[in-house]
């Protein structure tokens, strides 16, 4: 048993990224169904593989306090806005038609498909009563996200802070728009670490859109996927559901000082803060 587990955990079949029951029993001289029971056993999963983002901005604790401290504890008199732009996304028809649902056999659907060009979709999820605002742009460059900021200038009208959780791409950091930004000091920003994504909590709602309406739908034109969003978003905010944050920045140090232990004894250094990424 204890072969097999070693076998399992510290080496690879030649040319192949992993062992499957097949291979494995026939390395090692016993049956499938022995090597199967074993990696039940220890809930071994080969076949498995999950990924991961470990941040290395070196300003990684201050941005992760400040993010998660608006999530936890909200300024009063103030809107938090989740920000980010979900872009490229494609517009897929499907070159057969797919069987429906039946009782004892699932939905089908064809893997061919046409392009027929794509659409940015940027969006803002209210914190508090998870309502979304969005806006498809063809581009995904500083202009659109000026005119998406105008945008949310005007839902959210008043003297009212609004708080933007954001990441760091580029056209978020432009001249134009920090100079447009300046002149309006109710709009404050909260950007998240580098490669923290997880941390904006409209990438969850992002995830919603995707699987519910885009993954399985078939658009003829970039305007029938856009209609479908919008349709998408209107259905959604009639009965908005807050997305709500519960980690704690302790719980969350917790879990990353153990991913990093575990990453520096395999490849030391690999962790630490990365200098020529220290700008906010």
């Amino acid at each position: 048993m204890q072969a097999i587990i070693d076998t399992t955990l510290q080496t690879k079949p030649k040319g192949r990224s992993q062992w499957s029951c097949r291979s494995l029993a026939k390395r090692t001289g016993v049956s499938k169904s022995t090597v199967n029971n074993i990696w039940r056993s220890h809930q071994l999963k080969p076949h498995r593989v999950k990924s991961f983002k470990l941040s290395r901005d070196p300003h990684f604790l201050e941005k992760l306090t400040d993010v998660v401290g608006l999530y936890l504890n909200p300024p009063e008199q103030a809107i938090v806005l989740c920000v980010d732009e979900k872009s490229q996304i494609q517009a897929l028809d499907r070159t057969q038609p797919g069987l429906p649902m039946k009782k004892g056999r699932c939905g089908t659907m064809t893997h061919d498909y046409k392009r027929n060009g794509t659409t940015t979709l940027f969006a803002a999820l209210e914190v508090a009563q998870g309502k979304v605002v969005g806006e498809c742009y063809q581009r995904h460059r500083h202009q659109e996200f000026l005119k998406f900021l105008r945008r949310l200038d005007e839902e959210f009208p008043g003297p009212v802070p609004l708080h933007l959780v954001m990441d760091n791409y580029g056209t978020h950091k432009k001249e134009e728009v920090r100079g447009w930004l300046k002149k309006r000091p109710r709009f404050v920003l909260h950007f998240v670490p580098t490669s923290s994504s997880w941390l904006n909590l409209v990438e969850r709602w992002f995830r919603e859109l995707s699987t519910q309406c885009i993954h399985r739908g078939s658009f003829f034109s970039v305007d029938d996927l856009k209609a479908a969003i919008q349709e998408f978003l209107a259905a959604w905010n009639e009965d908005p559901k807050p997305l709500v944050w519960t980690a704690t920045v302790e719980s969350i140090m917790e879990k990353l000082s153990r991913c990093r232990q575990t990453f520096e004894k395999i490849q030391p250094g690999c962790t630490l803060p990365r200098s020529r990424r220290n700008k906010r």
